[in-house]
């Protein structure tokens, strides 16, 4: 069941009636897109939090202001008409996120794809701050860090697929774009990555195998596990960046599954 929401940009994806994952956290999810395009409507956000309802997740998914579409290219959007950089975003999803937390007595996980991931990120720490700490966080092929990190790998994971789009220069420049200054760039609510990450809520993180941003998203896993975080490491086989806009892709189905399953998970049995 879906309900829009004028007061916030926030539309809610609940169960359906009886189910009892009803009464479990409810995720706050947010949609990818390198910070400057994409919207609460595309499958990445859509199809997913669909898919979670009818798995007996309750979802809420948000959008927020993005950044000026780096380059001479002219995107559109449905996500807001509004454009900026950091903390903008940020804003609106903390905004989203207090929104959520307010109206669910089981508390809320924060999570994202891709850039979104990166947001969920960041606004995880600022509700830490806030004394809002999160039940949870859940990653999707996500990037945490203001500058992607090189491996041998590299090459192999973009051979024939967005090698131009999605190669360490342009996955850097996306970040200054989003930034918008040296400051902001080194700024832990602008990329989490490399920061103190001692009070994270238990996290899990899927990444896919042949993405560039796998880089950022497997030292991200791995500096949470450093700081003693309940973090959970999934390599999706076979899959590539931005699968859960592909909600027909096996990998979609998998992933969903492993997202439901760890989302309503009992913190008391585990």
């Amino acid at each position: 069941m879906i309900e829009h929401r004028d007061a916030a940009p926030v539309r809610w994806y609940r169960p359906a009636p009886g189910d009892d994952g009803a009464s479990g956290p409810t995720l706050l999810w947010l949609h990818g897109g390198g910070f400057f395009r994409g919207s609460p409507d595309q499958p990445e956000a859509h199809d997913v939090a669909l898919s979670l309802a009818e798995h007996g997740v309750t979802v809420a998914t948000a959008g927020y202001r993005l950044t000026p579409t780096p380059g001479p290219a002219r995107m559109k959007s449905s996500a807001r008409p509004l454009r900026g950089r950091f903390p903008d975003a940020l804003d609106d999803v903390f905004a989203a996120y207090r929104d959520v937390l307010s109206a669910s007595p089981s508390g809320v996980m924060i999570g994202g794809a891709s850039a979104g991931a990166c947001l969920a990120a960041a606004a995880t720490l600022r509700a830490i701050d806030d004394d809002l700490r999160p039940a949870g966080a859940v990653f999707a092929y996500g990037f945490f860090h203001s500058t992607h990190p090189r491996t041998r790998e590299r090459r192999q994971r973009s051979r024939g697929h967005r090698r131009i789009t999605h190669s360490r220069w342009a996955l850097n420049w996306m970040n200054r774009n989003y930034a918008g200054s040296a400051e902001a760039l080194s700024d832990r609510l602008a990329f989490p990555g490399g920061h103190d990450l001692d009070a994270f809520p238990r996290t899990l993180v899927i990444n896919a195998e042949h993405d560039n941003m796998r880089a950022s998203g497997d030292m991200f896993a791995a500096e949470l596990g450093a700081a003693g975080v309940d973090v959970r490491h999934h390599i999706q086989a076979g899959s590539r960046h931005a699968f859960l806009n592909r909600p027909s892709l096996d990998a979609f189905a998998s992933a969903i599954s492993l997202v439901a399953a760890w989302t309503l998970l009992d913190e008391h049995a585990r």
